[in-house]
C-alpha cells in the first residue's frame, strides 16, 4: 500500500528531560505557595525585657503569635487599636488555661490577669486587617 521510506518516529513519544520537568515542578509550587499566601503585611516587635510586643498589620489576612512567660496574678495590659477589617484575638496558656478570648474587636484598652505561672500564647487573625495591638506587663 505504502511506496517508499515510512518515518518511524511519527507516532512514538519522547519523555520529557528531568532538566525541563524540573524548573516547570518548581514553578508550579511557587505559584500555588503564593495562591495561599498571607495577605498584607504585620511586623512584630518584640521589647528587648522580656516585657511585651507590639503587632502592626495592614492589610493584612492570616493568623500569627507572640509568647510570654507570665507568673500567677500578673496583669496584661492589652490595646487594641482597629482601623479597618476583623480582629480576633485569644490568650492561652501552655497548660490550657484561656483567660481571654474575643473576636470582631474595636480599639480598645483592657488588662488579663493570669491566674497561674505558665507561658502564654497570643493568637492573632486578621481579615483584612489594619491596625495595631500592643501587649505589656
Amino acid at each position: 500500500m505504502f511506496i517508499g521510506k515510512q518515518n518511524s518516529r511519527i507516532g512514538k513519544r519522547k519523555n520529557m528531560h528531568p532538566i525541563v520537568f524540573l524548573p516547570l515542578f518548581i514553578t508550579i509550587i511557587i505559584v500555588i505557595s503564593n495562591l495561599s499566601a498571607q495577605k498584607g503585611s504585620i511586623v512584630i516587635l518584640e521589647n528587648p525585657n522580656g516585657t511585651g510586643y507590639t503587632m502592626d498589620f495592614k492589610e493584612w489576612s492570616s493568623n500569627n503569635k507572640c509568647e510570654l512567660f507570665l507568673k500567677k496574678g500578673e496583669v496584661l495590659q492589652v490595646e487594641v487599636v482597629r482601623e479597618d477589617g476583623e480582629i480576633d484575638l485569644m490568650i492561652r496558656g501552655k497548660n490550657g488555661t484561656e483567660p481571654y478570648s474575643g473576636n470582631n474587636l474595636q480599639s480598645i484598652i483592657f488588662t488579663v490577669t493570669v491566674s497561674e505561672t505558665d507561658r502564654y500564647v497570643t493568637y492573632i487573625t486578621g481579615k483584612n486587617a489594619t491596625g495595631k495591638i500592643t501587649v505589656k506587663k
